[in-house]
């Protein structure tokens, strides 16, 4: 079976899979609000929000090279 990549261009290709990831990632982020909708320390609470917050920032920094051709981050 062709992979996505080859039996696809690959401007759609590119799109069908960031597309996959993104929800993939958002689905991962909602789970986990989910696992943990009962958890009643402030502390922990807000550590999971700044988690979530994380990932997603780093996403879409990943996205933003993607799609200019920029890298915003220092690691090669």
């Amino acid at each position: 079976m062709p992979s996505l990549q080859t039996a696809l261009p690959p401007e759609l290709a590119n799109n069908a899979i960031r597309k996959y990831n993104t929800e993939l990632l958002i689905t991962m982020v909602r789970e986990q609000f989910k696992k943990h909708m009962h958890e009643t320390d402030p502390e922990k609470i807000q550590q999971l929000k700044d988690d979530a917050a994380r990932g997603l920032i780093n996403h879409m920094l990943y996205e933003s090279e993607n799609l200019s051709g920029k890298k915003f981050s220092k690691s090669s």
